[in-house]
């Protein structure tokens, strides 16, 4: 017994639902309301009564595996079929209709249809892509719907916009998709021939000869040797001839089909027009004939006139035994080697020399060792010299010797890798400074201090002067920075100048600037530093030519040496000033510099380090923060808690 349709007696279908969507059906077109959602589905997404929505891609049973989209799970995946369709061709007297053979590729992806007709060599119609990549509707009255892969099948007849193919096979992966699918596949059906394209394969094969010629197979040799070409540097003396005289050639040897190709070295100033060849490429018999052959004289078979009547025609056979064949011998690798004379179309050329390529290729397939070049040509003469002229005054050295360089005179190039190592990068300044004084028997300029500066960048050089209260001397520069010459030397001469380089700076030395005679007295820490972490280039400041001289000093000035320092060091520390470290080692005689006795000083010396006095840094520090106005210290206080925790 039913229950009566009342509020509370039928259940409620809304239970569990969670999606009450409602498709937009209705829209406005031109102004006007229309239906357009006939096929949309209805509140919630499901169907409304007696609505059926046809799929618009192909439905594939799921498998075991992911539920993965259609664009992943078969991309790069298609099916292949062969078909064909008939053309009528109305205009022809050979031919009523042809068939055209082409393969139809569905991609799964997204249910797109190709079809390719490959293309024939002289077929006279365009072939290739016959319908481009594209979803393809169903014929009349289906056109509202697309082809998916439940319409295609094997032995049936497909229309493709409004064309008819025949699908005759297709391959395997195919088959096993679709036998997958439960599409039960058709027998493979029989492409039949095409007319035109039988009379066709006829003509061809009536133009064949009924005996081939013989197959010279060179393409393993063309394989194993393409792009390997062997260079001969080779002298032909023409010299008995009028007007003639030595050459210079360049042969190269093609191992990939014996072939020889010459060029002409053609020097500067000779008079001869440059010729692209000397010789073209093609092989050289070795015996050159008295006449030319004209083309088509040597072939490589014979032709026999068998008959030759008017009422019968001509026939012709190929002569098998070759008995009018022509031998003729043509240059080969093993006939050229260095010392060898080539007779290259009469010319008597000699091979002097080959490269390095030649010679190993030579090593290794016939054994050969000895590749001295032949000394044909006579040696050049030398170069005159070519005098400089001296100095003129005008300008720096370098620009007056480009002047005489060239008519258009370039400015002089600078050594611009050393620029590039030796410039100032960072804190590494790469300039050298000494402390100096003047070496005069004026009482004035005996007191004033000078600063050299000396950049490795470029070997230049600049002083500046200290300047002194009541000195009478104002200080500054007193040296621009450039290259100073050193002294004694010509002004107006060929020969280039001499500069001051690094190597003759050193503390201890003597300097001559522009007729002032300098002293070295001492240099900065870096200076000092850097000579000696670079003592390969600045031998004063190599510890071990140092001591090499130390030692060379005779066994009875070492006895004076240890009791000097045992006098020096009477407590036995170890250690003993350097005034008296100096003075002992500036007496010994032995060539050393002050710079050198300063280096080893420096490599044997004892650095304190100063006791730190924590209330002299407090000091410093506050007096600094109260020229400084500084007030901030509560977040003074909370740094110094942050970082002392403990």
């Amino acid at each position: 017994m039913a229950l009566p349709f009342l509020p509370g007696n039928s259940p409620n279908v809304h239970i569990g639902k969670e999606r009450f969507h409602k498709s937009q059906h209705f829209d406005l077109s031109s102004g006007l309301p229309m239906l357009v959602g006939l096929e949309k589905p209805g509140i919630g997404g499901e169907r409304l009564v007696g609505q059926k929505i046809t799929s618009k891609y192909s439905v594939y049973p799921k498998g075991d595996g992911s539920d993965l989209p259609s664009w992943i799970a078969f991309d790069k995946q298609a099916l292949c079929f062969e078909a064909y369709f008939r053309e009528t061709v109305p205009i022809s007297e050979l031919e009523t209709h042809r068939i055209r053979k082409c393969k139809i590729y569905f991609y799964l992806e997204d249910d797109t249809i190709q079809v390719v007709e490959p293309k024939c060599k002289n077929s006279g119609i365009p072939q290739g892509t016959l319908i481009h990549r594209h979803r393809i509707p169903l014929p009349p009255p289906n056109d509202d719907q697309f082809y998916n892969v439940l319409h295609f099948n094997i032995n049936q007849d497909m229309v493709l916009h409004s064309r008819t193919f025949t699908v005759t096979n297709c391959d395997s992966f195919t088959k096993n998709f679709l036998t997958k699918l439960g599409v039960r596949l058709n027998e493979p059906a029989m492409m039949p021939d095409d007319p035109y394209s039988k009379l066709r394969q006829q003509l061809e094969e009536s133009m064949k000869p009924l005996r081939p010629y013989e197959r010279r197979d060179t393409l393993k040799q063309f394989l194993d040797y393409d792009r390997k070409i062997l260079r001969f540097y080779c002298f032909w003396d023409d010299t008995e001839n009028m007007f003639g005289d030595p050459r210079e050639l360049i042969l190269h040897y093609y191992l990939a089909d014996d072939t020889i190709e010459i060029f002409e070295v053609i020097p500067p100033d000779s008079g001869r027009e440059h010729v692209p060849k000397f010789l073209c490429r093609s092989k050289v018999p070795k015996r050159s004939p008295v006449q030319m052959k004209l083309p088509g004289e040597t072939t490589d078979r014979t032709v026999l006139n068998v008959v030759a009547s008017k009422n019968q025609g001509q026939r012709f056979i190929l002569d098998s035994l070759n008995t009018g064949a022509v031998s003729e011998e043509f240059y080969r690798d093993s006939d050229l080697t260095v010392g060898e004379e080539v007779n290259i179309w009469g010319r008597r050329v000699v091979i002097t020399d080959c490269d390095e390529f030649t010679k190993e290729y030579y090593r290794s397939k016939y054994g050969i060792e000895d590749f001295t070049p032949v000394q044909c040509k006579v040696p050049p003469a030398p170069k005159p010299p070519n005098p400089v002229p001296p100095y003129n005054g005008f300008g720096s050295e370098e620009d007056s010797l480009s002047s005489c360089q060239g008519l258009f005179p370039k400015p002089p190039r600078k050594d611009f890798q050393k620029f590039m190592e030796k410039d100032r990068c960072g804190l590494n300044s790469n300039v050298l400074n000494f402390h100096a004084k003047m070496m005069t028997s004026d009482p004035v300029d005996k007191e004033r201090v000078f600063i050299i500066s000396f950049y490795l960048s470029d070997d230049s050089m600049s002083m500046f002067e200290r300047p002194q209260r009541n000195s009478g001397v104002l200080g500054g520069k007193f040296l621009e920075r450039r290259r100073v010459r050193k002294p004694g030397q010509k002004l107006f001469k060929s020969e280039p100048f001499e500069y001051f380089t690094a190597q003759d700076l050193y503390v201890g030395a003597s300097v001559c600037v522009n007729g002032v005679n300098f002293q070295l007295l001492d240099a900065d820490d870096y200076t000092l530093n850097y000579m000696e972490q670079h003592a390969e280039e600045f031998p004063r400041a190599n510890t071990g030519n140092i001591l090499s001289k130390l030692r060379s000093i005779p066994e009875g000035k070492q006895s004076e040496i240890r009791k000097f320092l045992s006098l020096s060091d009477p407590t036995n520390t170890g250690f003993i000033p350097y005034e008296s470290f100096r003075g002992l080692m500036m007496g010994l005689d032995c060539g050393l510099s002050e710079h050198e006795v300063l280096v080893l000083a420096r490599c044997f010396s004892k650095c304190e380090q100063p006791e730190v006095d924590v209330g002299f840094m407090l000091a410093v520090a506050q007096d600094f923060l109260r020229k400084k106005h500084f007030e901030d210290f509560p977040h003074l206080v909370g740094i110094f808690m942050y970082h002392d925790r403990q």
